[in-house]
């Protein structure tokens, strides 16, 4: 047997042999990985140049500055708005502040109101229906300002319901002393016209003489050349 095993390897009858190098298998898997690579490069380079050709690449980007221009200005459009609503928040408080102060000042100016006609209407109860004094000077007062002027008031009134109406003219007359010696006023120290219905108030300011010591101040009223009423008063 060992016999025909040795003559079939030696004669022409034996099985033909190959020789082949054989590669580790590291190797044979790095190999692949760089054609891979490789490969998977190409395609995305294909694939980027396939749009930069076609113009998609480009309409994208300017798309999403874009829309990135649109966030921004809407985030603006926001803030201004969200301002403006607090602007009109404050404007509408301080308004409805404003408002109620304004309506605290009526009610307290109606109540005032209400009273000044209710003591207008007592008063008026109080005045006669008919003609009694006529005209009447009722107050006047006197005060020195200074050496050389003297400030006076009076208030003149018709003590009498819808009383017809008066003309005339007010003059205030004074008397004293001048360097210790008695003076009075050649003129009024003031006159002025006269017009009421019910009552008017006068006032003014009278200058007075170098040394003039003022100490008595009489008022009267005059119609034409009649002396309708007569007032006096002392000066301390």
């Amino acid at each position: 047997m060992r016999f025909r095993l040795l003559r079939r390897r030696l004669t022409i009858s034996a099985p033909r042999v190959s020789i082949r190098s054989a590669l580790p298998w590291p190797l044979r898997w790095l190999v692949a990985a760089v054609l891979l690579g490789f490969s998977a490069a190409l395609a995305l380079w294909a694939f980027e140049f396939g749009k930069s050709i076609a113009g998609l690449d480009t309409g994208s980007r300017e798309e999403l500055v874009r829309l990135r221009e649109d966030v921004t200005r809407l985030r603006a459009d926001a803030r201004q708005q969200q301002e403006a609503a607090s602007t009109a928040t404050s404007l509408l408080t301080a308004e409805r502040a404003a408002l109620e102060r304004v309506q605290t000042q009526m009610r307290q100016l109606q109540a005032d109101n209400q009273a000044l006609r209710d003591d207008l209407g007592f008063f008026e109860k109080l005045i006669p229906a008919a003609r009694a004094d006529g005209v009447s000077i009722r107050a006047l007062q006197a005060e020195r300002q200074g050496a050389r002027q003297l400030r006076w008031q009076v208030l003149v009134l018709q003590p009498v319901r819808n009383a017809p109406e008066f003309k005339g003219r007010l003059e205030v007359l004074l008397s004293g002393t001048q360097n210790g010696q008695p003076w009075s006023g050649a003129q009024p120290a003031a006159a002025q016209p006269l017009q009421l219905q019910q009552y008017r108030r006068l006032e003014g300011v009278a200058e007075l003489p170098e040394g003039v010591v003022v100490k008595t101040v009489t008022a009267r009223v005059l119609e034409g050349n009649a002396v309708r009423t007569v007032h006096s008063v002392d000066l301390d």
